[in-house]
């Protein structure tokens, strides 16, 4: 549905040169809710604007549902365009204006007919909730309620593709779930494929089914929800991970475990789908001449499956421990040693 092949796009202006976006590659299929999380001037917005060629880049190719963008037409773009919805992080609304007429915005410069725009227009409401404030002036509106107008805006056309700009992050946690649980709801009922930036990891895991981590201009690594959260390579992708999967050892509980003088050590284990069923820690607490000790432990939904975190402090002999280590490797959980 979206491939960017080897794109590079450079800003030169006063302050000097910026690259913001070097030799990327990107490819989302029809369906997908793709999430691009990095941090500030990573270049995720500059990736998204190549989308809907509101940027062209210096170097590279954009193709959306099989077509090229990258030198078409402007009449032949505008048509492109119809195809791409966009959501922004501060709603980019028409405060004076109703509901209804910042939803209708998008059909009336078209050049729809007054009887479609108020049809489609209707529908979307439905979609998003807010029948009740069609005619209701924006500016009377929560932040939640102003989102739901934008989505709303942004689906009058009947996109295939959406483009979340920041879409939740001017917004307060429990508003936060409703506009993800919205997004998840329009991509699974009407098929619409959506690309979003962001810098919240909960977002990423909240709805998106692959991820891709920007920093300074390059996707440094991408693949599926499940994948990156289970096994994050890059520093960077581990910081994010750890806002929603902690695996640190607090700094006064290392303390406290080196008072104790008899050999122990403590692994991190991750118990992902199948294996989050299996009795690994009640079957290790039966080892002969071992003691079990969670020190810590996380559950998270993703991607329909569970993926759970212990901190599991095992104490005994070595020849115990060594036992335990088997054990849990046979099991097919995935396990680190950690150093305290």
């Amino acid at each position: 549905m979206i491939s960017i092949k080897n794109a590079s796009k450079t800003f030169r202006g006063k302050a000097g040169t910026v690259e913001a976006l070097k030799d990327v590659d990107l490819e989302v299929e029809a369906g997908e809710i793709y999430g691009i999380i990095g941090f500030s001037g990573a270049g995720k917005s500059t990736l998204l604007r190549l989308v809907n060629q509101l940027e062209t880049p210096d170097s590279g190719t954009i193709s959306v549902d099989g077509q090229d963008l990258t030198d078409l037409p402007s009449a032949a773009l505008r048509v492109v365009r119809r195809n791409i919805g966009m959501v922004f992080q501060q709603f980019n609304l028409l405060e004076r204006k109703s509901v209804f007429h910042n939803v209708a915005m998008p059909l009336i410069l078209a050049g729809t007919p007054k009887a479609a725009i108020r049809e489609r227009v209707e529908e979307v409401l439905r979609i998003v909730e807010l029948e009740d404030k069609r005619n209701t002036y924006v500016s009377q509106l929560s932040g939640g309620q102003k989102q739901r107008v934008g989505i709303a805006r942004s689906l009058a056309t009947e996109p295939k593709i959406l483009l979340c700009d920041e879409a939740t992050s001017a917004l307060d946690p429990k508003t936060t779930e409703s506009i993800l649980a919205l997004l998840k709801r329009i991509n699974e009922e009407m098929g619409v494929t959506i690309l979003l930036i962001t810098h919240q990891m909960h977002v990423i895991q909240r709805i998106c089914t692959k991820v891709a981590v920007m920093e300074e201009g390059r996707i440094v690594e991408h693949g599926s929800v499940l994948e990156v959260f289970d096994s994050p390579r890059e520093q960077i992708t581990q910081e994010f991970v750890r806002t929603v999967l902690n695996d640190r050892i607090p700094a006064t509980l290392i303390g406290q475990l080196h008072t104790d003088a008899r050999h122990y050590c403590v692994e991190r284990m991750r118990f992902v789908g199948e294996t989050a069923r299996k009795p690994v820690l009640a079957t290790l607490a039966k080892i002969p001449d071992l003691e079990v000790n969670v020190l810590g432990a996380k559950v998270e939904e993703l991607q329909d499956t569970v993926l759970c975190l212990y901190l599991v402090q095992l104490i005994g002999d070595q020849a115990a421990i060594d036992s335990a280590e088997r054990y849990i490797d046979s099991e097919g959980v995935r396990r680190e040693r950690v150093s305290v």
